[in-house]
């Protein structure tokens, strides 16, 4: 759905680098450098922004009213 505020595990706020995160990967830079540079040190963090998906859109698109 849509990335979380805050890490669930150590509660750091995260969710203002998804953006950055998602676009730099989707440019095909690795995963674990742009991590680095964002300054997420932490695994729980890493985890968050990882194993997160998009699947708003989705949700959206077959949710009838």
């Amino acid at each position: 759905m849509i990335i979380p505020i805050r890490c669930f595990s150590c509660g750091k706020p995260i969710a203002q680098d998804w953006e950055e995160y998602n676009k730099r990967v989707s440019a095909g830079e690795n995963p674990k450098e742009v991590l680095d540079s964002l300054g997420y040190e932490r695994y729980c963090c890493r985890r968050m922004f990882v194993s997160h998906s998009e699947i708003i859109d989705d949700v959206m698109v077959h949710k009838r009213f």
